[in-house]
């Protein structure tokens, strides 16, 4: 065995006898060379070498948000940890923040000093919430968020709204004509009615649309009108007046066009103009010139004779 043992290994001892032969006659090879150089070659290499060092130097510049103590939870002892509102990352050095791996051990640490140390110390930073649970009047079941309940805090579910029925929505200006509501029943009447904005569809450069809950509406009108049957009569008056007002403007139309057609059949009545009766003509010598009087209204004129 021991004789199989020095054969197997004899390739190895002759490969690394070649090999140390090799790097000694590099080695001579080299100290020939560096004796050869001139003294300019070797201080451009020795300048060279330092710029090379410098350049090396300036690159190995410290993270700027590495900590001045090495983190104890590292493993080698040479990456940063960095705490942002309260989870801890381990900086890579190459821009990325890795979040740390929290272990029994660590949780058992925290809680030790949080127990030991003065002030106290928040482990979690996660602050609970409240939910608050609205019953829908449609279904009756519970829901936590909804489109009407938010917009217009009308406690109705997702599930339950009818937006082609009493949940649909009106403009502004198609309440006011429908409801023959004012600025004042939106605005200023208690509680103000809610409203969500949208663009124009017409025209985006028009103002933005106020959209009203139609159901909000209807309660409205109800509160301003009373009855339904007050509004309805309020409607009919309107709509005689506007009746009684479009046959007035058609008759001052058709008079009008009338008057133009046929003027000859219409006269003014205009005031009598006043005739001047003058009594007897008095001469002045000094001047040459007649004056005579108005008998009914005094009036004096004065005219030369040719």
């Amino acid at each position: 065995m021991f004789h199989v043992f020095i054969e197997l290994n004899a390739p190895n001892k002759s490969n690394k006898r070649k090999h140390f032969l090799k790097n000694k006659q590099k080695l001579s090879s080299n100290k020939m060379a560096e004796n050869s150089l001139t003294d300019a070659q070797k201080a451009r290499i020795e300048r060279n070498r330092a710029k090379a060092l410098s350049l090396k130097q300036s690159k190995l510049v410290s993270h700027p948000y590495a900590l001045n103590r090495k983190d104890v939870n590292s493993v080698d002892g040479t990456s940063s940890v960095i705490k942002v509102q309260g989870t801890k990352y381990v900086d890579s050095g190459g821009g990325f923040l890795i979040e740390q791996a929290v272990t029994a051990s660590q949780n058992a640490a925290q809680s030790s000093n949080a127990t030991t140390s003065d002030q106290p110390t928040l482990v979690d930073d996660a602050i609970s919430i409240p939910v608050h649970y609205d019953e829908c009047l449609m279904c009756g079941e519970m829901f936590a968020d909804s489109f009407l309940m938010n917009n217009f805090s009308h406690s109705v579910c997702d599930k339950c709204r009818d937006c082609d029925g009493e949940h649909s929505l009106i403009t502004r200006t198609e309440a006011k004509a429908e409801y023959l509501l004012k600025d004042c029943d939106f605005d200023k009447r208690e509680p103000p009615l809610r409203y969500i904005s949208r663009k124009n569809p017409h025209n985006i450069r028009w103002g933005e649309m106020k959209l009203y809950l139609h159901l909000q509406v209807q309660k409205r009108a109800l509160e301003v009108w009373g009855s339904e049957e007050e509004l309805m009569k309020q409607h009919e008056n309107r709509l005689e007046k506007r009746e009684v007002g479009k046959i007035r403007k058609y008759n001052k139309q058709m008079k009008q066009l009338r008057m133009e057609v046929r003027s000859s059949l219409y006269t003014k009545k205009t005031k009598a103009v006043h005739v001047h009766e003058f009594g007897e003509d008095s001469y002045n010598e000094e001047e040459d010139t007649y004056t005579h009087t108005c008998r009914t209204c005094n009036f004096t004129e004065t005219y030369e004779k040719m």
